[in-house]
């Protein structure tokens, strides 16, 4: 339980759901885990829950939207502030839209990509000069499975989430030279508190969620947050020390069906 000890993580879009899981297992290895989310609310309770379920815990938030690069300075340094390092950056943070391409307005666009792909770039930017003091610095970006195949309904998502693999591919070229280490992790489908709400507003009960993705993957089910955030524990960790620019698909198999 302490493959994090003396690491500070920073975790975008860590109000809930994969973010919120993440938080929790870096805190329970041993890293200082700064949250960061566009909800105070949502910060507020999952900081709360880490700190009772995790004794000792170090945890601070900052509230931003990470499509606003002075905002994402300003949460880094907060958590140079608090802890006094960074060895771990998370980008998890990311919108959905549900317009065809044919649909989808410029706005529409210029939403999405300045969140799902400028927010990545904006938090790489921001961290990579206290990453490169840490000198063993890391990098994991959550992408989605669908960013390597295809389905309708979600171009703009998955061009974004597809964006997220490139960039990736190019920080492990670039920061090798400074000890940092890059890598993409793909969820595929994940039972979050953002599908429980959505499926709610529809009238559909917990029970009948769970059933919609029995067929859409080889192991027939929705993951936990959990089971997406350990794939990230362990990129993150020195335990990968060898892997850079890798994408770990971590679908159940949702991409080879």
């Amino acid at each position: 339980m302490n493959r994090m000890q003396g690491k500070v993580a920073l975790v975008t879009g860590g109000g809930a759901g994969i973010g919120a899981a993440a938080g929790r297992i870096f805190a329970a290895e041993g890293a200082a885990v700064v949250l960061v989310d566009l909800d105070p609310a949502a910060l507020d309770r999952t900081a709360a829950a880490i700190r009772s379920a995790v004794d000792g815990a170090r945890v601070e938030h900052y509230a931003a939207d990470v499509a606003d690069a002075e905002q994402a300075a300003l949460a880094v340094a907060h958590g140079v502030r608090a802890f006094g390092r960074l060895d771990v950056l998370v980008n998890n943070a990311a919108m959905r839209n549900y317009a065809a391409v044919a649909d989808a307005t410029p706005q529409e666009w210029q939403a999405m990509l300045g969140v799902n792909l400028v927010g990545a770039a904006n938090y790489c930017r921001a961290a990579l000069p206290e990453l490169r003091r840490a000198g063993r610095g890391s990098i994991v970006t959550v992408s989605s499975c669908y960013a390597v195949t295809g389905r309708k309904g979600m171009g703009l998502y998955d061009a974004t989430k597809a964006g997220l693999l490139a960039l990736t591919r190019t920080l492990a070229f670039e920061e090798a030279a400074h000890g940092i280490r890059a890598n993409a992790v793909c969820p595929g489908s994940t039972l979050t508190d953002f599908h429980i709400e959505r499926a709610k507003a529809k009238g559909k009960s917990l029970e009948q969620l769970r059933g919609e993705r029995s067929d859409n993957s080889l192991i027939g089910r929705w993951a936990s947050p959990e089971e997406v955030a350990y794939p990230i524990l362990w990129l993150a960790s020195d335990e990968a020390s060898f892997v850079t620019g890798a994408t770990l698909m971590v679908d159940g198999g949702l991409s080879i069906k």
